[in-house]
């Protein structure tokens, strides 16, 4: 993996802050920008999958429905009331 070199724009007291805080715990700045680029990014990879599988489930209900694999609405209801009930003794 080559490295390349990314170049932004940051208030100096921002820079200088964040460069305190980061030798506070033995760190670079640097060190700490890639960490928390590796952490955005595994952060979207893991949204992205998450919305896939929603999708996923979604089409999966929307099918089932349109075959008529469906429950009444008063058939789930009275098995959540008799759980419920049965939750009380």
């Amino acid at each position: 993996m080559s490295d390349a070199t990314f170049t932004f724009r940051v208030d100096e007291d921002l820079k200088a802050e964040f460069a305190y805080a980061a030798k506070a715990r033995d760190r670079t700045g640097a060190q700490l920008l890639r960490d928390f680029m590796r952490n955005y990014v595994a952060e979207q990879q893991q949204a992205q999958s998450y919305d896939a599988w929603l999708a996923d489930k979604v089409a999966q209900a929307r099918a089932s429905a349109a075959a008529g694999d469906l429950i009444p609405a008063a058939d789930v209801e009275a098995e959540f009331a008799a759980r419920r009930a049965a939750t009380r003794d």
